[in-house]
């Protein structure tokens, strides 16, 4: 349903100069029924001068008094012929000037790591030209040597879910052409609620970093004879007495 212009002045002037309910004004200004109920007990819209619907063509006089007479009555928005057929004007995304020197860094973020997203995905996610993106891409823009790539939805230029669908339908078109992709772009394809919903590789901890081929099991048949021979009991303990140390100088 459309909603009246100036939809907090036009409640202001339905509390002020009209008895209809506060559910009937907000369900025709799009407001919730307590902001209205504030703004009758001066808590909400101070200092707001009220907006007359009835002199500015969005109210027919008819609509008040019925909203009056019955509560149930929803008022309608008056007919204007002349906003008929009126379209939401095309074009690059609408950038504020605080952040439209970040566009380039965003630009080459996306160029660098997706390299799938067309030129049109790009300047809609961003809200750039295609001169401009083309010049990043072949790095001919005048200040691409001071120019380092920065995601676009941490700028704030693009919410996550909109890379994300972006995304996904260049990874539908790829399919769809039968292109083979790499691993890397396989990578780069998968949206954040897919790679967030992926289980995490198994790790090995840093103390035993390096042991992966240590093993547990039996020893060769070599080194236990070589173990089997060093400590022989009999060799080990078989010392020469003071006896036999005089026996051999006498034979001498």
């Amino acid at each position: 349903m459309a909603k009246p212009i100036m939809a907090k002045a036009t409640a202001v002037w339905l509390v002020d100069n009209t008895t209809i309910s506060f559910k009937q004004i907000a369900d025709f200004v799009g407001m919730h029924e307590l902001e209205v109920q504030g703004i009758a007990d001066g808590d909400v819209a101070a200092g707001v001068k009220g907006f007359d619907p009835i002199a500015n063509n969005q109210l027919v006089q008819d609509e008040i008094d019925a909203a009056q007479d019955n509560v149930m009555h929803k008022l309608k928005l008056k007919f204007n012929a002349a906003a008929q057929g009126e379209e939401k004007r095309r074009g690059p995304r609408y950038t504020p000037l605080s952040k439209r020197q970040d566009r380039p860094a965003s630009i080459l973020w996306l160029v660098k790591f997706h390299p799938e997203l067309t030129d049109g995905q790009v300047g809609k996610l961003v809200g750039t030209t295609k001169p401009t993106i083309q010049a990043i891409r072949e790095r001919t823009h005048w200040n691409i040597s001071n120019i380092q790539p920065i995601d676009p939805v941490a700028l704030g230029l693009c919410k996550q879910s909109e890379l994300d669908a972006a995304v996904q339908k260049a990874a539908a078109k790829k399919a769809a052409d039968g292109e083979v992709m790499n691993d890397d772009e396989r990578r780069k394809l998968v949206s954040t609620e897919q790679s967030l919903g992926m289980e995490a590789e198994p790790k090995i901890p840093t103390a035993i970093e390096g042991l992966e081929t240590f093993s547990l099991g039996d020893a060769p048949v070599e080194a236990e004879e070589q173990t089997g021979d060093i400590l022989d009991a009999e060799s080990f303990f078989n010392i020469k007495s003071d006896d036999d140390n005089e026996n051999d100088s006498d034979e001498k």
